[in-house]
Order: C-alpha cells, then sequence, then structure tokens
C-alpha cells in the first residue's frame, strides 16, 4: 500500500525518539529520519496534514493505548508529508462537570481546588501529584497526575486554585470516581480569588484561552466565594504566627545550609519581625550557600526554617533569591535540640521553631514562586520599603506591611488592608449595583452585628462535610460525661494499652480521693512519654478538666459491650490543657486505637485524631455586621478572614479569656452600646461579593469582609463622613 494518499486532521504530535514523532490521527504514524525534524517544527494541532508513501501495519500496543488497531509507516526516498494550517481557527474544547463524569472516559474538566499536594518521587522515573477538587454540582473529585517532568504538573499555589484540565481519564477506585492523567495531558491553573488577574500558570505553549474560559473561570470563583468548601486561609505572615500553630508561608529565600543528610536549614524573611525568640542555629560558614552574615536589622527578621526528610532534596534545588511558599510549617515552641549539634552550640530553650517535617500530608512541601506571582509583588514591596538602617517601630512596619490608611486623626480607627488592590473607595448604594464575583473597597461604620453575646460567634468547621454548628456548651458536655461514667460493668483493655490507676483530689481539704481508671500506650510508655497521652474512663467533666495540669493529652473513653471507646463526639474527643477538641459525627469513623508516635517530637491534635479516626473539627467565629455609610445601609459575613481582621486565632479565643476579651473591647469600640452613630468610628473595608442560596433555594447576593485587620483599638471618637 506504499505510494498511496492520505488526507487527515492533525490531533496531536509528539517527540517519539531519534528519527520519529508521534501524530494522533485516526491512527499512529511513525515517520522516521527526515521527517522528524521537518514535522516538529511545521505542524501544530487541528491542522490538515497528506501523506504519501506510506505503509500500514498492526498496532502492537492497541490493547494498552486503546488507540487506532494500525499504525502509519511513512520511509523511502518517495515519502512526503503535506500539511496545510488553519491559523485563525482555534480548538473547540467541551467541558463535563464533575457531577456528570462516567467511568472509562477521557474527559475535560474544570475545578476548585479543595486539597492538594506538591509533586514528589513516584517508585518510577515520574513525579506524582493529587489533588481534590468540586465545582458547582459540589463532588469533590480526587486527581492522581504521573508526570516526568515537574514543569507539567499544575502549579496549584493555594486551596481556592482553579484547574483546567483536558484528557484525564475517569476510573473507579475505592467506589468513587476519580481522574488520573492520560495521553496528551495538559493543565492550566489560574488564582481563585474573584477579582484577580486572569493569568494563566502553565508549561504549555500554545494551550488556548478564550471569552468562555475566561467566563468559566469568574463563575467558579464566585461560586467559591460563596461556599463553606475552602477553610480560611492558614498563610500567615511570621509577625502572626502562634506557638504550636501550622501554617503557609510566602518568604524569601537568603542562604540555606546542610545539617546533615536528613535536614537542612533555610534562612528566610518576609519582611515582618515575629513577637517570639526564634531558635538560633549556628553551622560553619564554608557549608552555607548565600551571604553569611547580616546587619543587626536584617537578622531580626530572619526565621531559620529546618527542613526534614523527602523534602532536603527539593531544598538542595533551591537558590538564594527564590520566592518561596512552605506548606504546613510547623511552630513549635520549647526545647528545640537541632540535628547535627556542634559543641559549640547549646540547645535552645523556651524559643520557638520552624520545622518543615518529612512527608506529603496536609499538603506539607515547598513551591518555588515566579516573579510575577501577586503574592511575590506585595512580598518584594515589603522588602523594598524596609529601612536600610535603624530599628523598625510599628508606625514604620504598619505604612510596609500594606496600603496605610486614610488619617482619621489621633483617636481614629486604624484598619489594615492587605489585598493590594488598586481600587477605588465606592458607596454602599454603589456596591449594591456591582456584578457578583468582584472584590470592592468601602469606607462605613458598623451599625450593629450580630450575635451580640460574642462566645456564640465561636463555631465548629468540619473541612470534608463544610457543616458549621455551635459549640456545645458544659452542661451539655457535663452530662454526656456524667452518662459515660456510670458503671457499664467490666472492660477489657485494648492489647496495645496497659492499665492502671489514677488518684483524684477530692473537692475539699478532708474529702476522700477518687480512682480513675487510666490506659496508656505501650509505645509511648517504653520511649519514657508516660505524660505524653492517657485514655481515662469514668471521669467527670470537672475532673478530667482537673487532669489537664498533669498530662499533655487526654482522651476521655467508656466502656462499650466490654471493650473501649470514644465517648459520643458531641463531647470533646481530646483535652489539650485548656484547649478541647471535637469531631465530626457525620465523618469521623472513630475508635479507640493507639496512635503511631514513631519518629513524632510532638503528638498533637492532629495525629490523635488521624489515629482515632475522628475528623477534627476547626474553630472557626462566624459574624454578621451591618455596615452603612450616608447613602445605604448593607449586611456583611465576617468569618473566612476573622482572625486576621482581630489579629486572634479562633483556637485561642475558645480557651483563651484575654483573646475574648480582645474581640468583645474591639466590638466595643466599632459599636459602642447605646451610643449614636455618630460616635462610631470610620472604617476602610475589603469586600467580595458573590451570590448564594438562601434556605429558600433562592439566588440572594451576600457581602463578605475580607483581607482587612483591626490595627488599633479605636475610641469613640470619630470623624466627619467622608465627602
Amino acid at each position: 500500500m506504499s505510494h498511496r494518499m492520505l488526507h487527515l486532521l492533525l490531533q496531536s504530535v509528539l517527540p517519539l525518539g531519534k528519527g520519529c514523532i508521534f501524530i494522533s490521527l485516526c491512527s499512529l504514524t511513525l515517520i522516521p529520519d527526515f521527517f522528524a525534524c521537518c514535522c516538529l517544527s511545521c505542524v501544530f494541532l487541528q491542522d490538515v496534514v497528506v501523506a504519501s508513501g506510506f505503509t500500514v501495519g498492526k498496532s502492537p500496543t492497541v490493547h494498552k493505548d486503546k488507540l487506532h488497531t494500525f499504525n502509519l509507516l511513512l520511509s523511502g526516498d518517495n515519502a512526503c508529508i503535506y500539511v496545510r494550517t488553519f491559523i485563525n481557527k482555534a480548538p473547540k474544547y467541551t467541558y463535563v462537570r464533575l457531577g456528570d463524569l462516567k467511568a472509562g472516559s477521557v474527559v475535560n474538566v474544570y475545578g476548585v481546588v479543595v486539597f492538594f499536594k506538591q509533586p514528589f518521587k513516584s517508585r518510577g522515573t515520574d513525579f506524582c501529584s493529587s489533588l481534590k477538587i468540586t465545582d458547582q454540582s459540589n463532588q469533590k473529585i480526587g486527581c492522581t497526575i504521573f508526570c516526568e517532568k515537574l514543569e507539567d504538573h499544575p502549579k496549584i499555589f493555594q486551596i481556592g486554585d482553579i484547574v483546567r484540565m483536558h484528557r484525564v481519564k475517569t476510573q473507579f477506585f475505592n467506589d468513587s470516581i476519580t481522574l488520573v492523567n492520560t495521553f496528551g495531558f495538559s493543565v492550566v491553573t489560574f488564582d481563585g480569588v474573584a477579582g484577580s488577574a486572569m493569568d494563566p500558570r502553565t508549561s504549555s505553549r500554545s494551550f488556548h484561552l478564550d471569552q468562555e474560559d475566561r467566563q468559566t473561570v469568574e463563575e467558579l470563583r464566585s461560586w467559591a466565594a460563596s461556599q463553606t468548601i475552602l477553610p480560611p486561609v492558614p498563610s500567615s505572615p511570621l509577625s502572626a504566627v502562634q506557638p504550636k500553630a501550622y501554617f503557609d508561608l510566602t518568604c524569601q529565600l537568603l542562604a540555606k545550609a546542610p545539617i546533615d543528610t536528613t535536614c537542612t536549614l533555610l534562612k528566610v524573611w518576609d519582611g515582618t519581625r515575629c513577637p517570639h525568640t526564634l531558635l538560633k542555629v549556628i553551622v560553619e560558614p564554608n557549608a552555607i550557600e548565600g551571604p553569611t552574615s547580616f546587619s543587626t536589622e536584617i537578622e531580626n527578621l530572619i526565621a531559620n526554617v529546618l527542613v526534614y526528610d523527602n523534602h532536603v532534596e527539593f531544598a538542595r534545588q533551591l537558590k538564594p533569591g527564590d520566592f518561596l511558599r512552605i506548606y504546613n510549617l510547623r511552630a513549635i515552641p520549647g526545647s528545640s535540640k537541632v540535628p547535627g549539634l556542634t559543641s559549640s552550640q547549646s540547645e535552645e530553650v523556651d524559643h520557638l521553631a520552624f520545622h518543615l517535617h518529612g512527608g506529603t500530608a496536609y499538603g506539607r512541601g515547598i513551591r518555588v514562586l515566579p516573579e510575577n506571582s501577586p503574592d511575590v509583588l506585595e512580598l518584594k514591596r515589603v522588602i523594598e520599603a524596609l529601612p536600610e538602617d535603624g530599628e523598625l517601630n510599628d508606625s514604620a512596619m504598619l505604612e510596609i506591611w500594606s496600603t496605610p490608611p486614610e488619617s482619621l486623626g489621633k483617636n481614629g480607627c486604624w484598619m489594615e488592608r492587605s489585598c493590594g488592590h488598586d481600587i477605588q473607595s465606592v458607596t454602599l448604594s454603589e456596591l449594591k449595583q456591582c456584578d457578583p464575583g468582584r472584590v470592592h473597597h468601602v469606607r462605613v461604620q458598623l451599625r450593629s452585628y450580630e450575635p451580640r453575646r460574642l462566645h456564640q460567634a465561636l463555631k465548629l468547621y468540619c473541612s470534608k462535610c463544610t457543616s458549621i454548628q455551635d459549640v456545645p456548651d458544659d452542661e451539655l458536655v457535663a452530662s454526656l460525661f456524667s452518662e459515660a461514667s456510670k458503671d457499664p460493668g467490666p472492660c477489657s483493655p485494648p492489647p496495645w494499652a496497659f492499665s492502671g490507676w489514677v488518684d483524684i483530689p477530692g473537692d475539699s481539704p478532708g474529702s476522700s480521693k477518687r480512682a480513675l481508671s487510666v490506659h496508656l500506650s505501650t509505645q509511648l510508655m517504653s520511649e519514657g512519654k508516660t505524660k505524653e497521652l492517657i485514655f481515662l474512663m469514668g471521669s467527670t467533666l470537672e475532673e478530667t478538666c482537673r487532669l489537664t495540669s498533669g498530662y499533655q493529652n487526654i482522651v476521655p473513653v467508656r466502656a462499650s459491650g466490654g471493650h473501649m471507646a470514644l465517648l459520643d463526639l458531641s463531647a470533646p474527643f481530646l483535652f489539650r490543657g485548656r484547649k478541647r477538641y471535637y469531631g465530626c459525627r457525620q465523618c469521623s469513623e472513630a475508635a479507640a486505637r493507639e496512635p503511631c508516635a514513631e519518629g513524632v517530637e510532638l503528638i498533637d491534635e492532629k495525629i490523635i485524631a488521624e489515629a482515632l479516626g475522628v475528623q477534627l473539627l476547626q474553630f472557626v467565629l462566624l459574624m454578621k455586621l451591618e455596615l452603612q455609610d450616608g447613602t445605604d445601609t448593607l449586611e456583611a459575613f465576617l468569618w473566612r478572614d476573622a482572625e486576621s481582621f482581630f489579629r486572634v486565632s479562633a483556637e485561642d479565643v475558645a480557651a483563651n479569656q484575654e483573646a475574648q476579651n480582645s474581640i468583645r473591647q474591639t466590638m466595643d469600640s466599632l459599636c459602642p452600646a447605646g451610643g449614636s452613630t455618630g460616635e462610631c468610628p470610620w472604617l476602610d473595608l475589603c469586600l467580595t461579593v458573590y451570590r448564594a442560596e438562601d434556605d429558600g433555594g433562592q439566588n440572594q447576593t451576600c457581602y463578605q469582609i475580607c483581607h482587612t485587620t483591626i490595627t488599633k483599638t479605636p475610641s469613640t471618637q470619630s470623624d466627619p463622613a467622608p465627602a
């Protein structure tokens, strides 16, 4: 069948090896030697080609790749190929909603990222990355990507980013639909923040983006902003880091040095100063890549990050000057001994250390950010505005870190907008005429707020089922403990537990002690960690709280059917000091199991929840504020950015009276009780507008406060309304 002519529509073209290229038509075509060089430089997707001088043979890979049963082989002196290019004709793609996916098909999809892991080296030659996406169908779909080159993986910077994936295959795994990349896979990533620039992130040089794509991205941004699918962003500057917190850090790498084969030191900064004393790490100057010394002012802004295990290999590729986002970084207080400690450095006590633990759980990893990233541009502005010498005071830091607010006089309320949007403020009446999916700046007063009892603003949020619920009051929790403490008969301890008794002092001098049954992990006992974790049976709520001063973690348990079981998840499943942790009743598969603490420096709530099969609930703050200016009034929610707004974490509010008082004082200043609106200060806020369904299923326009922080407690004296 040589010297035959065939007209074909070109679907894809890839290099296959020396002297060969792969062309996806209606069949598999191999073109050796001379044609490979020519075709790669002149053929494009959707081109029409005319092939002459080919032979037909059966495909040896048809059962594996599911492509055409025949190959076309062009060879010989008379073989040739003609290409007709349609320059103005763009490819047309069809996208499938995630709720409409069927197993066994190759599809194109859009989705909002609700979870992701940075690419890591697989057992083969590829890198592997995993993510979970959702869309308006409210289906959460897992995706696994295998690509040999890191640049071909999705460039996801944070939860909420939007991905567009072409040619992914649907398949069943663990009784649910999942997506895997297949031949011809490509991906484009967009920032998921409503109103942000439409800057695609991709390594492809021939991707297509038209008005329909832009509209789809904007619709997903608007929809995501109206949902509770996204947890509060854990990103935090060094100036706001709290001990024991996990957070994402956007920073610049100044220098690095190997500590040992399992640990690398990264010296980073973000232009802000951590309020806590930080761990100092001394290394030999000849081991440092980058500057070996800094001025005193810069040294005070540098954080030492210790990177462990699988992240060490990636850290070796980093260059001083790179802008990074470090995911799931841990701030560990107390004594921190540096790996490979030399005799010249003593053990640091009561210092805050930053550790990036091994593994990829919770998206843990490092990503180099591009120079044009909005976060990098903001970070550059912060760093470039730092004074060359002299100490940084609070006023200087305020001017550096964000857009300075308008002067409100010596008694004004200082509000810090960190969004970086260069837009004019609008009135509330103008804002109500604006389309959803964008952010706006307003200057307003706080007319009223809900709930008036501020402890009711504290909620429990499940990142898995996206439910929000009230925090149970002590009366309910005490009744659950009381019911569980009733003698249910004999209880056999699990095989991994060592059982004993602990004496609870009486309520008053002279009163008798009460002995309670406790179970300890034999693994932790063998490591001498007898105070790290106990399972406590038969105690009341008050008795459990009394014991928290002597044990780091207490898991209350009960006897059920002769075996040890957790309490009803309406009660806390874990006590850590003054803090209580709750689990989601709908998403948890709770059971009393031994946590795996091998190689773990600190047993925290996440490790215990994972071992017990408990979906950990997160404390969040949720309020509704009624805003007003000279033109109109408007109700806006405060919850995703509530922690940064008040400069306190919801977890601290749940356990710390000082944090509760801070919020109360702030709200009393913003909206004085019994005062007139003339006494309320003027506030510069950033608001996002989105669409959401009410309880009756009707769409309504909603507003949410974002990118705004209280930087100074205002007095009740106000300035005149803006002109």
